[in-house]
């Protein structure tokens, strides 16, 4: 640590917070600060997000009883101060390496984490149900969600928001706008006024004081109306939350400790209201040691030098999945122009601001909103375009209704490109993408495609650009591809054909996306090692499924091997169904390999790899098993199923 912490040395819980003079404040938020891009430096993690609310969560936990008051992070990027503050300070160097933090809130890791996270826009929904719980019990305790201004795109919140405006709960919600910096409005006088309005004398007397107004003379009536208007946040906003329902103070200084306390314990000691929003201003990354204009500050980061802001990782020598996607789609948005793209607010992550700068007319980023995402692509599919909807794999469960009934149902031509697909490291299991195979082969008139490497991404790219009878999805996976030469352009797949890429004879590992190079190093593994010949075989397709191939594999194979990175019921779970209709089941020994049937812990993607079985090692052992033959030198298997 190349710090002092003096007073965050004495922190040990939020109650040892509470016990500190108001005007320590300041010097802990500094000390929070300056802890935080310590460990961000060692660990990497989501960085700019915890920076910007160092303030707002010293003041949360000084104003209010945590964990008694449950306090709620949304998406809960932003926590890493939260965890620093409620006894995680000594494992925050941890945070997303097996066996560390979790990085997002977690109910197993902490009573100060009431409810967990990782999808963004919950907060409000979780937290009314928890008010309205203590409601039941006849409690009295504070229930508090903060939510980020870029998670209010979504419609959950409003959803939630219109439930609790009209359920008159007392609820507080925190609406941390880190969408602009702290504009000229946000002085003095609007914290003076919104402390104000949060104040318990000025709403019981408010309406009195509107009478006495109107008696004014015309000029000072209008400076008064104004000021109760600016203070309302009507120049911000602040009548859309008071139309669903919610009294709103703001818009408060997020960094200004002297103010965002006293007005936090006006909203607290406010028992006679319903539900709250406080609009609170922050700056993103605030305090970061990049240079000003560096974009890591605004999301996560590698692993840093905290004096030179340099990364410590080196670039790979494969470009990632996510870069050849976005490349093979500009490739043949130059040749028709009726492709457009489409992103839910991952506009780098998905690859598709570099297709922004090659046709900004055809680049569509509607926020987080997933659900409008898809039928947006479904009513430009209908219109006769070709909409290519990036999500990730996680993110496409929560439009999933969308997918079965404005896209599948309608069979419209809506071409899904899913990142993320199958484990992500360190993220953890709420990020896996781990059940798009299985959600969407069940679907009639669903095509779906799994990218072995990143050529046949390409490929992938080229036959969903060309396919025109109906929805088409590829899945591909985090980080950098294999190393294979990729071609200028992809080509056009005939659909539902695979491809065999060694012949052998007793075993048969049939292959569904980038398990394909473990398939055949397991393949080389019991050739040379047990002198068992292999046959290795890539699907390509999970929907519709190559049955000459599968069937083919059955008949001349002692064991048939499926592999896949998805959840239990998918590839194969379809190939076994389709052997059984055939009567085949007899005649061969299938083994199907998928994730375990539990939601893997946040590690190293090779480690996750390990945990999962599927690894080369862990193919071997199927293998053999299945053969009934000793196993003398193969790593037991540990992906539990």
């Amino acid at each position: 640590m190349t710090h002092e912490t003096p007073l965050l040395d004495t922190i040990r819980t939020p109650e040892d917070l509470r016990a500190l003079p108001r005007e320590k404040l300041p010097q802990l938020a500094e000390e929070l600060r300056a802890e935080l891009i310590d460990a961000a430096s060692i660990t990497g993690g989501h960085f700019g997000a915890g920076l910007g609310v160092v303030e707002l969560t010293v003041a949360l936990h000084y104003v209010f009883q945590t964990p008694k008051d449950r306090l709620i992070w949304d998406v809960s990027h932003q926590a890493y101060p939260h965890k620093i503050l409620t006894g995680r300070r000594d494992r925050i160097r941890t945070i997303r390496q097996k066996g560390g933090l979790h990085g997002f809130t977690n109910r197993q890791e902490s009573p100060y984490d009431p409810f967990g996270a990782g999808h963004s826009s919950t907060s409000i929904s979780a937290a009314l149900g928890m008010a309205t719980a203590r409601d039941l019990a006849g409690g009295d305790n504070n229930v508090i969600a903060v939510i980020g201004d870029g998670s209010m795109s979504a419609g959950l919140a409003y959803e939630a928001m219109n439930h609790a405006g009209a359920t008159d709960t007392r609820l507080i919600v925190v609406l941390n706008d880190n969408g602009m910096s702290i504009a000229p409005a946000v002085g003095a006088l609007t914290n003076y006024l919104s402390w104000l309005v949060s104040s318990r004398p000025f709403l019981t007397l408010r309406d009195l004081a509107k009478q006495i107004a109107s008696r004014f003379p015309r000029q000072l009536r209008e400076a008064a109306a104004r000021a109760d208007e600016y203070a309302r946040g009507i120049v911000l906003g602040g009548t859309l939350f008071e139309e669903l329902g919610f009294y709103y103070v703001g818009p408060i200084d997020g960094h200004d400790l002297n103010t965002l306390v006293p007005i936090l314990e006006n909203v607290r000691d406010a028992k006679e209201l319903g539900p709250v929003l406080v609009h609170v201003v922050t700056e993103k990354g605030k305090g970061h040691p990049f240079r000003k204009d560096h974009p890591e500050k605004y999301h996560a980061v590698a692993p840093f030098d905290p004096k030179t802001g340099e990364m410590k990782v080196s670039r790979p020598n494969a470009p990632t999945y996510t870069e050849v996607f976005a490349r093979a789609l500009i490739a043949e948005a130059e040749r028709d122009e009726r492709i457009v793209a489409i992103t839910a607010a991952m506009p780098s992550g998905t690859g598709l601001d570099k297709f922004a700068e090659r046709f900004p007319e055809r680049m569509f980023d509607v926020g987080i909103a997933e659900q409008h995402a898809v039928t947006f692509a479904a009513g430009l599919a209908a219109e006769g375009y070709k909409p290519f909807p990036a999500i990730y794999s996680t993110f496409l469960q929560r439009g999933y209704d969308q997918v079965v009934h404005d896209v599948a149902l309608q069979n419209l031509p809506v071409r899904f490109a899913i990142d993320r697909a199958g484990l992500v490291g360190n993220d953890g299991a709420t990020h896996a993408g781990s059940f798009d195979i299985t959600y969407l082969t069940c679907l009639p008139n669903m095509v779906v495609m799994a990218a072995a490497d990143e050529a046949e991404l390409m490929h992938m790219v080229a036959t969903a650009a060309a396919y025109e009878d109906g929805p088409i999805a590829f899945r591909y996976p985090r980080g950098p591809g294999v190393g294979v030469d990729l071609p200028e352009r992809g080509e056009i797949l005939p659909i539902g054909r695979g491809r065999i890429l060694q012949e052998g004879e007793r075993v048969a590992i049939l292959s569904l996306g980038t398990r394909l190079q473990e398939a055949l190093r397991a393949a080389r593994i019991l050739r040379e090692a047990h002198g068992i010949s292999v046959t290795v075989a890539d699907a390509r397709f999970a929907k519709p499924m190559d049955v000459a191939l599968i069937e083919r594999l059955a008949k001349e194979h002692e064991v048939l091997i499926t592999i896949e990175e998805g959840a239990m019921g998918g590839f194969g779970a379809h190939v076994l169904e389709h052997l059984a209709r055939r009567d085949m089941l007899a005649h061969v020994k299938v083994r199907p390999m998928t994730l375990p049937d539990r939601f893997l812990p946040h590690a190293s993607m090779a480690e996750q790899y390990e945990e999962a079985g599927l690894t080369a090692p862990h193919i071997v052992h199927e293998a053999l098993s299945a053969l009934g033959l000793a196993e003398t030198n193969v790593v037991p298997l540990t992906g539990k199923r």
